[in-house]
């Protein structure tokens, strides 16, 4: 039977999944067609996004139970289902794939030369992917959407990427598909073992396994394979080196999508799925993850401040700021939980931004060297004012939205532990003096060439795609209790099934290497 249970009278988060798969097949039947497949995309994404508007509006944010349930039997003998429904975590984050997704359409509007048919019907298969993640309660479905989402940035990376592209997608897809697979391993074990205790079939709903029980060997055992899969696309350290290539050579739509929204999937994997699962095993390993945290932090900001291609130094940001994601996640508050998440979604808002203008200054000067650059500020004064407004965001400046996640993460993980917070601190002032260095040689250094002058400033295109990313990173940062509200019962949810484990912290640790000697 096919249960519905909606605060709209409609099945939003079928119709927010699928929809772009629909444009994408629609597009297909559009060859030699440009400006009705592209005008086609930009509908799909704009609909799209205001459903995603229309779900936070009507989504209760005072309750931390899943809304907008949608459930029904799919291949029963083995008790996979399609159930599909959202808490506050992910509706924030569907928001977010559906505003970036749309931004990146007129952004990519003239800068694919090549196969353009291809490439939007490729870019509204990989929408259907990250939203589906988003929404999915059913692990096999989960999975689903998860491969689904592979493919096409694949594809974005190989066909449309830089010159070395194939190196850079071959890459991104061997360490995404081994993490995939040590979690398909975990989902078929956990899945077995619970109707092995509890179930007549096999059991894939996340509700029905947040409520079954697992000895704690296969806590430890399963919780590392899903760990290992969502470390690898968050990406920690020392799993993070497809990233820079990925970055580097794929279109700048990809790398928005890839920076914006595909790394926040690893994150919200560890949410939804290792924590809730695993809590005993959480409690055992978090130090350790923490550990890697912190590395993640000072590594990504040391390697970022000596980058020369700025491309590649904000992709080096990216695994600098993810390990604030990770520190806030397993701190095990709910302030460190809510700073994490805040990261999440500002890092989403702010890197999305800074790869669009890496990909908007390419196209003018064919360029991303920044020795190549210098005093760029006379020809493009419009470009400056942007940068100089997404750099300060993204080195946490208060009154914007970087400066929140960060202090709330710090916050939670100065309550786990002071000397953690103190090293993860050093993050944000190696923050400051990469961006500002970055922007002191790219904007005002001495004028390196005047043929600079001969381009335009940004178009009112472009400027149309960064002013929403802008908007919403003063919002959060000067009210971003309008967003607290809306995770604080999440998250508030996620560490009332942990703190009974917490009691027993040393005791789980000894179990940890008691489980992992068993290995030897």
């Amino acid at each position: 039977m096919y249960e519905f249970q909606s605060q709209i009278g409609f099945p939003i988060l079928t119709l927010l999944t699928f929809l772009p798969a629909v444009g994408g097949l629609a597009i297909l039947f559009m060859r030699g067609k440009p400006r009705l497949y592209k005008s086609l995309t930009l509908a799909v994404t704009g609909v799209n996004f205001l459903l995603s508007l229309v779900l936070i509006a009507y989504f209760d944010r005072y309750s931390a139970e899943m809304q907008f349930v949608e459930k029904a039997p799919w291949i029963s003998s083995l008790g996979i289902s399609y159930h599909m429904a959202v808490d506050g975590i992910s509706v924030l984050l569907i928001m977010l794939t559906a505003l970036l997704s749309l931004i990146i359409v007129p952004a990519s509007w003239n800068y694919i030369k090549d196969r353009e048919m291809q490439f939007f019907a490729a870019f509204l298969f990989l929408e259907t992917g990250m939203i589906g993640v988003f929404c999915a309660r059913d692990l096999f479905l989960f999975y689903v959407f998860w491969e689904i989402m592979l493919i096409p940035m694949y594809f974005i990376i190989g066909v449309w990427g830089g010159p070395r592209r194939i190196y850079a997608a071959i890459k991104f897809f061997l360490f995404t598909f081994a993490g995939s697979l040590l979690m398909l391993i975990a989902i078929v074990a956990i899945a077995y073992l619970a109707r092995a205790n509890q179930y007549a079939t096999p059991v894939f709903d996340m509700d029905l396994l947040e409520k079954a029980t697992f000895s704690y060997s296969v806590q430890i055992f399963a919780f590392l394979a899903f760990f290992i899969a969502f470390a690898v696309k968050v990406p920690m350290w020392p799993l993070h080196t497809w990233l820079p290539d990925a970055h580097v050579e794929a279109p700048t739509a990809g790398s928005v999508i890839l920076a914006g929204v595909m790394l926040k999937v690893g994150g919200y994997g560890m949410l939804r799925l290792c924590i809730p699962l695993f809590p005993d095993a959480v409690v055992a390993i978090a130090p350790y993850i923490l550990v890697l945290s912190l590395i993640a932090i000072v590594y990504g900001a040391l390697v970022s401040l000596v980058q020369k291609d700025l491309k590649k130094l904000v992709a080096y940001s990216s695994v600098s700021h993810m390990g604030f994601v990770t520190a806030g996640i397993f701190a095990l508050n709910v302030i460190g939980i809510e700073g994490g998440i805040m990261v999440m979604f500002s890092h989403g808002l702010l890197t999305g931004a800074l790869f669009l203008m890496v990909g908007f200054m390419y196209e003018r000067l064919h360029t991303r060297e920044i020795a190549d650059m210098g005093g760029l500020a006379g020809p493009f004064p419009v470009m400056a004012g942007f940068l100089l407004f997404f750099t300060l965001a993204s080195l946490g400046l208060p009154g914007l939205s970087g400066f929140v996640g960060e202090f709330l993460s710090l916050m939670g993980l100065f309550t786990y532990n002071k000397a953690m917070a103190a090293v993860a601190s050093i993050g944000i002032i190696l923050a400051a003096a990469y961006l500002l260095w970055m922007f002191q040689r790219v904007m005002f250094t001495g004028l390196r060439d005047d043929k600079w002058y001969k381009f335009p400033d940004f178009s009112l295109r472009e400027m149309a795609s960064l002013l929403p990313l802008g908007f919403l990173a003063i919002w959060a940062g000067v009210y971003p209790n309008t967003f607290l509200q809306l995770i604080q019962p999440s998250a508030t949810r996620i560490t009332e099934k942990i703190a009974p484990y917490l009691a027993d912290h040393g005791g789980a640790i000894e179990r940890l290497f008691a489980s992992l000697g068993g290995l030897f």
